[in-house]
């Protein structure tokens, strides 16, 4: 109930607003899921202010929501309910990397371009209108109503994302995503110039030995079981067995990683404070991940990635479910314990032919000029 005032009181001040004319130039950023530097919206807004096009940015972030939900900052509270409506209703360009509910009370005008750039860069896990229910499902979709650009990858995505968030085919562009161009240009840079700065600068602020091969654990939460410390029994076995010229390296939600903070190993790091995600991945010579839309990044640097699933059937039968047979899909071999994770180390058993092979099929458009093409978009009459 009290969110739904707070979603009414934001589209009473957007339709408020509305009696002021449109600013051309003015665009209104929603990144409440990441407000980082390497997120899809931060990517695109960086690309528009060095190409000096003179637009003018207004933003709600992650924290800002966070600090709403609070109810602890007046005043964030009353920017947030008087002054971003506003800023939504004088935005000719609406930016977005999440559903934002309170879009569900509103229309957006017209001739405004409301551009859905979403957070990750493709889904193994079912999700939006394939999971939800009831009231959730119903916001959503009414939100989503007001997008008239989605930003995908690939055509098959393209089908895949127009169910998942309820709009129409036709609004639904397979054109590439700014994160994609982020991770081709600096593996293309890395390439080019045969050094790593991002391992450089991981390895000198984690103090990790350059010597080392860093390994970046990043499995997906867990929404059962809160209090479960299988992840972290799991971290123990693999460290134990590690073969000598490789770090750890832990990418965890934060109340895992609160729980790990316990665990005093010499070659574990914790790198889950860590703010970008994109420089771990240059840094990492290898990713051990589960379940997580991570693969889809990480397999662009065309580095080796075992597929750690010690819970696949439960997590098959009591999760969301997947679009796509998960053995036969993942681009690299599947473990289902460590003893299993430490051989396949061991024995570089890595299948890059396989990850070629996912890069083909989900990144037909490959060439670091994505962002252009969404700015194309963006400046189109």
């Amino acid at each position: 109930m009290i969110k739904t005032i707070g979603y009414l009181i934001f589209a009473s001040i957007y339709y408020i607003s509305c009696l002021f004319p449109l600013n051309d130039k003015r665009v209104l950023c929603i990144m409440t899921h990441d407000d980082g530097e390497d997120g899809n919206v931060s990517l695109l807004v960086s690309e528009l202010k060095r190409l000096k096009r003179g637009y003018n940015f207004s933003y709600i972030t992650k924290s800002e929501t966070e600090s709403v939900k609070s109810l602890k900052d007046v005043r964030k509270l009353l920017s947030f309910f008087f002054i971003k409506p506003y800023h939504m209703a004088r935005s000719k360009i609406i930016l977005m990397d999440n559903v934002f509910l309170p879009m569900a009370y509103i229309r957006i005008k017209g001739n405004v371009k409301v551009i859905q750039l979403w957070h990750g860069t493709g889904t193994i896990k079912k999700f939006g209108q394939d999971v939800n229910s009831g009231r959730l499902k119903v916001l959503e979709k009414r939100a989503n109503r007001n997008i008239t650009h989605l930003i995908v990858n690939n055509k098959q995505t393209a089908k895949l994302y127009a169910k998942v968030f309820g709009v129409d085919l036709d609004r639904v562009y397979p054109v590439g995503l700014p994160k994609t161009d982020d991770i081709f240009n600096r593996m293309q840079r890395i390439n080019r110039d045969k050094t790593n700065a991002e391992k450089n600068i991981i390895y000198e602020k984690y103090n990790l030995p350059m010597e080392k091969k860093l390994i970046l654990y990043a499995p997906t939460f867990r929404d059962m079981n809160l209090g479960s410390d299988a992840v972290l029994k799991h971290v123990e076995e693999m460290a134990r067995k590690l073969p000598m010229n490789y770090i750890l390296g832990l990418r965890l939600h934060p109340y895992v990683a609160r729980m790990a903070q316990k665990l005093h190993i010499d070659n574990v790091c914790d790198l889950s404070g860590e703010r970008s995600l994109s420089l771990l991945m240059m840094a990492s010579d290898l990713l051990i991940t589960d379940y997580s839309s991570i693969i889809f990044e990480f397999c662009i640097t065309k580095k080796p990635m075992i597929f750690f699933a010690y819970d696949l059937d439960d997590f098959t039968s009591s999760g969301r479910g997947f679009y796509n047979d998960y053995v036969s899909y993942v681009p690299g071999p599947i473990a289902r314990n460590s003893k299993e994770v430490i051989d396949i180390i061991n024995e570089e058993e890595f299948s890059l032919d396989m990850i070629q092979s996912f890069n083909r099929d989900n990144f037909p458009n490959l060439d670091g000029k994505a962002t252009e093409r969404i700015i194309e978009l963006i400046s189109n009459k």
